[in-house]
């Protein structure tokens, strides 16, 4: 299951970095329909419908999917001073403790994505740019971005306790 779930972090990690490059593309394509509809207009449409609102959803989508990836790689921001200072029992301790806080905060959040996502369902609601998108898409690529991010910090936990030691600090990051 672990491998399973390892490979999956990965996969959304690669869609995420996807998601970035189709977000530079998209950008770089209307700085050049607008640079065109200048220096001779008319040959081409000057701006791409709702490439804003586009952009926008998937800078959501990339950051969402990203969070279980870089957890599990170690490239979420940790104040090691002071946890390394600690013995290793009391660091065991502290990442049990902060691991625990993490998935009910993790978990609050992704409940309340899922409540957003049947809102935005049951309202039908659409985005208000030139080309309506039902909002639950976008929010449902989040809710299971973040929802994976509660699986990882669950399957950070789990790991911790079957290590019996610190999982997430290593000597090398202080």
């Amino acid at each position: 299951m672990s491998r399973f779930l390892q490979k999956l972090y990965d996969i959304c990690g690669v869609i995420a970095g996807v998601l970035i490059l189709c977000i530079c593309l998209l950008i770089s394509a209307q700085i050049v329909l607008n640079a065109l509809g200048r220096f001779a207009p008319g040959i081409l449409p000057s701006t791409i419908p709702s490439y804003a609102d586009f952009s926008g959803f998937m800078l959501a989508g990339a950051t969402f999917l990203a969070l279980a990836h870089t957890l599990r790689a170690g490239g979420h921001i940790r104040v090691n001073l002071v946890v390394s200072r600690l013995s290793r029992r009391r660091q065991f301790l502290a990442e049990a403790l902060v691991l625990v806080i993490a998935a009910a905060i993790v978990g609050f959040a992704t409940a309340y994505m899922g409540a957003l996502v049947m809102e935005s369902v049951h309202y039908g609601d659409v985005s208000n740019g030139i080309i309506p998108v039902p909002l639950w898409i976008p929010q449902s690529v989040a809710t299971f971005g973040i929802g994976l991010l509660f699986v990882a910090v669950l399957h950070t936990l789990v790991d911790l306790l079957r290590a019996g030691e610190p999982v997430l600090s290593t000597p090398d990051e202080v």
